[in-house]
């Protein structure tokens, strides 16, 4: 970790990233792209992938095109992209603890929040799986809500995520995976924790106020949160 968790605080609330933080779907766009990118003559690799982790849906889709230099426009390439994706999302498994530090923060009436840059269709498919831990959530603000002018790494998402837990930014914990979502949280005057992708580079984090690897090695009373003991 590149900061020391016991100096922050106290946190008053947590703001949630979905993919890849707290859902498993990073593999998905992965294929799905891949698929994509084979039926061009394309191969889409980290090289490429590691630059549209927590972009939105169509500067995601600008920047493969152009990247991989796909005789489509970005507007074609999430047309193809929605059947493939709408497929596999009811699929995606939880992060690896993830519903045991939601439940925990619940329980101990710590408002808790999600933002993310899906839409809120693409939302619930990929809540499919875990309704019930998803409906702890105090709220969940997606890049369509109509209060979100501009998706990650705009800080709109989580500015909107603390107006509605009546929690002041500078209170705020967020937890994100991509360094465009780390971006959006410091803008917005969070405390941001990124745990990247296992291939990510911790360099790519700099501007996080500390790094992990896993939610399973957070210890909310560094932060001044109620103690977890992991399972």
């Amino acid at each position: 970790m590149n900061a020391p968790l016991k100096e922050f605080g106290p946190i008053k609330a947590v703001i949630f990233d979905m993919d890849g933080l707290l859902l498993d779907t990073e593999g998905i766009y992965t294929e799905v792209t891949s698929i994509i990118a084979e039926r061009y003559g394309r191969t889409f690799d980290w090289s490429v992938k590691q630059n549209i982790i927590g972009r939105g849906a169509t500067d995601l889709a600008n920047y493969v095109v152009q990247a991989l230099e796909l005789p489509i426009t970005p507007q074609e390439f999430l047309v193809i992209r929605e059947p493939l994706m709408r497929e596999r999302f009811p699929n995606a498994l939880g992060m690896p603890g993830a519903e045991e530090l939601v439940r925990h923060l619940k329980a101990h009436n710590i408002p808790i929040a999600v933002g993310t840059s899906s839409s809120s269709p693409t939302f619930e498919l990929k809540t499919t799986l875990h309704r019930d831990w998803f409906a702890l959530f105090d709220c969940i603000v997606t890049a369509d809500d109509p209060e979100v002018g501009a998706a990650k790494p705009a800080p709109d998402i989580f500015l909107t995520a603390a107006r509605r837990l009546g929690v002041e930014p500078r209170d705020c914990l967020v937890f994100e995976d991509s360094p465009f979502g780390v971006t959006a949280a410091k803008a917005a005057g969070m405390t941001a924790i990124a745990i990247p992708d296992s291939a990510m580079a911790d360099e790519k984090y700099a501007h996080a106020d500390g790094i992990i690897r896993s939610l399973r090695m957070f210890q909310p009373s560094l932060c001044g949160l109620p103690e977890l003991e992991w399972a």
